[in-house]
């Protein structure tokens, strides 16, 4: 991925240290671009910047409680069915957690998976970024994020806005904040990560090192510190891939519609307090409660974005302290103010046909409540939202059993979800191909894996 840090400030610090309002302001970023084949193809369709196909990617790190927030077993043990009650949704029949009355309210834009049953079980965005297990076998690169394959096989809607984005924050637990690389399909389609959380931050595989965010408007020298990043791509053995960015870097600063997405003084002061009041404190080693942006995710679909990957707070809950449920009374209203405000901006906008949410975490929770009144890691039962896409929504696809335990329905796999999403975006993931390093074709996900049939 590629980062622009920005300058440390003594207070109201933000991801790496530079002031939110600076940050917003001047983008978080200046580079980006595409290929000119991409270009040809942009020029070449009429309305460009107008809506087009995106997918946003909401990782909530750490494993947040299935049983607790979209498939609560009221009739269960006590042991079982948690502190929290059902309430009915706007769709008959469908019921989640009390603490998500906006979502209830608009449950028929919405579609609950509750029956994910392949989660790897550790504590990794890997695959809600992939699809795939950590320890799949893959080819020589390794495998690509959905980012990636989206940037490879859709291409770019704005020249001066990188198809694959992202929103994640560097984590004390590294894997937390990772959107993935491209993998085989190289560096160009590497995921553009606008925020970061220190200078050369080790979990960042290329940061443009002496320039802030303040000084991207003095050419020279970011040219100069071009000239040093390709020095220090080649002696790593990476140059195949530093012309890309190069063109990326220079379509980025001849255009201000990368930095209008990230400049929120630009929304409309009542649409973004719908989404709620963000906290820029890191919670322990996951990711800042960054409800803002949600709004962002939308600024940068609309600006062109094809696909923005984004991490959201902190979901593990279950030590000592045995804090689940408490913590799940400060986090669920949150995280209902914000999506919902997302969702019902993308309707209001126009933008419900084309543009794809989903958010899920890493694995499910246990249904037994542990003696620390919290829920440890359960890999065998997980759920996700899906919005938009112009999916079937106002559904619940899959059931678990009566204690929440495993699938008793319609298993999906993390896969399916994702031949979903690349559905939506009007990509084939078992005809469109591209050949790795040693010949072999790979599609975006393997055979056997369809779209959800229910939504799409």
């Amino acid at each position: 991925m590629l980062t622009i840090l920005g300058r440390p400030i003594k207070k109201s610090g933000f991801c790496d240290g530079i002031s939110r309002r600076g940050f917003l302001q001047v983008g978080g970023a200046a580079m980006g671009g595409l290929s000119l084949n991409q270009i040809l193809e942009m020029e070449a369709h009429a309305g460009t910047g107008s809506s087009h196909k995106a997918i946003i990617n909401i990782y909530l790190p750490g494993g947040p409680s299935h049983l607790d927030m979209w498939d609560l077993k009221p009739n269960a043990p006590v042991e079982i069915r948690g502190e929290f009650n059902p309430i009915s949704t706007n769709v008959p029949g469908i019921q989640i957690c009390e603490l998500f009355p906006r979502i209830a309210q608009m449950m028929d834009k919405f579609a609950i998976v509750r029956s994910l049953s392949d989660s790897d079980g550790a504590h990794d965005g890997y695959q809600c970024m992939t699809g795939r297990k950590k320890n799949d076998r893959g080819p020589a690169g390794g495998w690509p994020s959905a980012g990636a394959w989206v940037s490879r096989l859709a291409g770019a809607a704005n020249e001066a806005v990188p198809p694959n984005l992202a929103t994640m924050y560097a984590t004390g637990n590294r894997t937390w904040g990772e959107p993935g690389t491209a993998g085989f399909l190289g560096l160009r389609h590497n995921p553009f990560n606008l925020v970061g959380r220190k200078a050369r931050d080790k979990s960042d595989n290329m940061v443009l090192h002496g320039i802030t965010l303040e000084r991207l408007r003095d050419r020279e020298k970011l040219r100069l510190s071009l000239d040093r990043f390709r020095r220090d791509v080649d002696a790593s053995g990476q140059m195949d891939g530093v012309d890309a960015y190069m063109q990326q870097a220079m379509g980025i600063l001849t255009d201000s519609k990368l930095g209008d997405a990230l400049d929120l003084s630009k929304e409309d002061p009542r649409i973004l307090a719908r989404y709620g009041k963000s906290d820029e404190k890191f919670q322990r080693d996951g990711a800042p409660k960054m409800v803002e942006n949600f709004c962002i995710a939308r600024r940068l679909v609309e600006a062109g974005a094809r696909y923005v990957a984004l991490n959201y707070s902190r979901w593990d809950w279950h030590g000592g302290d045995g804090m689940n449920f408490p913590r799940s009374r400060e986090e669920f209203p949150l995280l209902d103010q914000a999506l919902s405000a997302l969702v019902t901006d993308l309707h209001e906008r126009g933008l419900d046909q084309d543009v794809s949410v989903v958010m899920w975490g890493e694995f499910g929770r246990t249904p037994k409540i542990n003696q620390n009144n919290s829920r440890d890691h359960w890999p065998r039962a997980n759920a996700a939202m899906l919005a938009g896409g112009g999916m079937r929504t106002g559904q619940v696809i899959g059931e678990t059993n009566k204690y929440g335990e495993e699938p008793a329905k319609r298993p999906v796999k993390f896969q399916e979800v994702f031949a979903t999403l690349y559905h939506n975006m009007g990509l084939n993931a078992h005809r469109d191909r591209i050949f790795d390093g040693s010949g072999t074709p790979r599609y975006p996900v393997d055979p056997g894996n369809e779209p959800i049939q229910e939504l799409v």
